[in-house]
């Protein structure tokens, strides 16, 4: 990591701690929002636009949708969208969620995926992780963990997660190349990716790029869509969707992006004989592990 970017992630864990203490603490989220409010947040302050619309947090939540979350998890959320509405889980799967914060995300999830299924938190930042897990108690919800580490170096196995979900963190990443490669690595051939971020526009100005009070607020770290699109190619992904849902920024969007890890077509029964390459994991080389749904290939019982 270079220098810069080793800065930048200090700046962001830095800001997200400051926010899990004031949840914590129940001081006022306008204080701790993706922007964070104060000098640089241009047209996003704390939350909201300048027209006092929410564009960032808790509200973007359908409160029918978050009974699995406590009420603090939701007002916690620092995101800029609803990723669990758009990753169409189900029972067994496993969720890893990258940059869980407070956690709400991770619990939403272990419901829909049931007690077979198991949703994975991961965060680089103490507070957050001891928050989420302050709330993961309070819910009651056991089929979740939550882990330290980093996003460009994701503390888990190959070919070990169904779905990839995030809520407005990539963008915070300095080297997004390696948060997609890393993401594609730890999911399953055919493996869903299904994120909210923040999509820059072509035009975004360089004083905004150049504003790390920006950068820490969900702003200027961001990839255009051609940019997130090239970068989800080049890391295995196919069936690429963008669509954006709302502005939060003079200069960009939140959107929702999805994808697929390529390599499903190798989980195919008919595949199986030559599909598997050397390393790769036994049981999906078993045509009867495949048909019995084990072989470790999103969607193999099909």
């Amino acid at each position: 990591m270079t220098e810069d970017a080793g800065a930048i992630r200090e700046r962001v864990r830095e800001r997200y701690a400051n926010a899990a203490k004031a949840a914590s603490g129940q001081q006022a989220q306008e204080q701790a929002g993706c922007c964070g409010g104060g000098a640089g947040c241009g047209e996003v302050v704390g939350l909201t636009d300048e027209a006092g619309t929410q564009v960032f947090g808790g509200a973007l939540y359908d409160p029918d949708e978050t009974a699995a979350a406590p009420a603090a998890a939701v007002e916690a959320s620092l995101g800029c969208g609803v990723p669990t509405a758009v990753a169409d889980l189900h029972e067994g799967e496993t969720v890893l969620d990258l940059g869980s914060g407070a956690g709400a995300d991770v619990l939403i999830s272990a419901g829909r995926v049931g007690p077979t299924g198991r949703a994975i938190g991961l965060d680089m930042t103490d507070e957050m992780l001891d928050l989420a897990r302050a709330n993961a108690a309070e819910a009651g919800v056991e089929n979740v963990e939550f882990r330290k580490g980093y996003l460009e170096d994701i503390p888990l196995p190959d070919a070990s997660v169904d779905v990839v979900i995030s809520n407005c963190v990539i963008n915070l990443a300095a080297d997004k190349a390696s948060v997609l490669g890393e993401a594609a690595r730890v999911l399953r051939p055919g493996g869903r990716f299904a994120v909210s971020d923040v999509i820059a526009d072509e035009g975004m100005d360089e004083a905004t790029r150049a504003d790390m009070q920006q950068w820490t607020g969900c702003v200027a770290g961001a990839l255009t869509e051609a940019q997130f699109r090239a970068t989800l190619a080049a890391a295995g992904f196919e069936d690429v969707e963008i669509r954006p849902t709302h502005r939060v920024h003079a200069h960009a969007a939140s959107a929702i992006i999805r994808a697929r890890r390529a390599g499903a077509e190798c989980c195919t029964p008919a595949a199986q004989e030559t599909c598997c390459e050397a390393g790769a994991k036994a049981s999906c080389c078993d045509p009867a592990a495949h048909a019995a749904g084990s072989c470790g290939c999103s969607g193999s019982s099909s």
